[in-house]
């Protein structure tokens, strides 16, 4: 399934799990690293308008889809993908890394944030080894010499998966340059996938998810930031819905 408009084009390339952790498996036992995006529609708002961002996309091997209505269009343009959302990549992601005895390094917004979050992977994935937990400093630059640094510490923790919860685009920023700093290391944006481990953040209950009202869920956790969001995602369906149709046809 291809997205594309004004200066960027995207291809969800990874369509179903097993593809995505065979993949993921072959690369850790090679020692051989990847960038992995969860592509929703709130990316595909900011892809358009942010050339850096288009280009970091570009950048990633792995592109999987994050939200039922990315599901939904591909089914529509008849190039079915599976639901991945980023919070549900980790645990089995962790599982990966425990049996190829691969170190897991965690990058988020607050240290307090990934203490709690490592401790709860640690329970829940015999094994499992966390080289590092970084929480970089408010504003940093995900492509400039405070990456560099980080990149140097990850390097040396001697971690071969990274998972990045910063959020669009910064964490999809930082994947693509880190990328080339560390080709051992596979890095995996899933957004605020270690708050909800955490228990700093409360996802949607699964029945919510199951009916694809998470959406829902989240603007009435955060009016002020989701609302404005998802009135951008929505605004742009139609013109998705055309893209989609018009793969159908080919």
């Amino acid at each position: 399934m291809k997205f594309g408009g004004t200066g960027y084009s995207v291809e969800i390339n990874v369509a179903t799990r097993k593809q995505l952790f065979r993949t993921v498996r072959a690369r850790m036992a090679e020692q051989r690293g990847f960038a992995l995006a969860t592509l929703n529609l709130d990316h595909l708002t900011k892809l358009p308008n942010d050339p850096r961002f288009a280009e970091a996309y570009a950048r990633h091997d792995l592109i999987v889809a994050d939200g039922r209505p990315v599901v939904w269009l591909s089914r529509l343009a008849r190039r079915p993908v599976a639901l991945m959302p980023g919070s549900d990549l980790i645990l089995p992601l962790c599982t990966l890394a425990a049996e190829t005895r691969t170190p897991v390094a965690l990058m988020g917004s607050s240290d307090a944030a990934l203490a709690a979050a490592a401790e709860a992977l640690r329970q829940r994935v015999p094994g499992l080894s966390i080289a590092l937990c970084h929480a970089p400093a408010y504003g940093f630059d995900p492509t400039g010499g405070d990456a560099d640094a980080i990149c140097d510490m990850l390097g040396r923790s001697g971690a071969g998966l990274c998972f990045i919860a910063l959020g669009a685009p910064k964490q999809e920023l930082f994947a693509a340059h880190a990328a080339r700093h560390c080709p051992h290391i596979g890095f995996a944006s899933i957004g605020a996938g270690l708050d909800f481990l955490a228990g700093h953040q409360v996802r949607a209950p699964r029945l919510m998810r199951m009916l694809a009202l998470e959406w829902l869920w989240r603007a009435l956790q955060s009016p002020r930031r989701m609302v404005p969001r998802y009135a951008k995602c929505f605004a742009i369906l139609p013109g998705l819905a055309g893209q989609a149709l018009r793969q159908r046809r080919r």
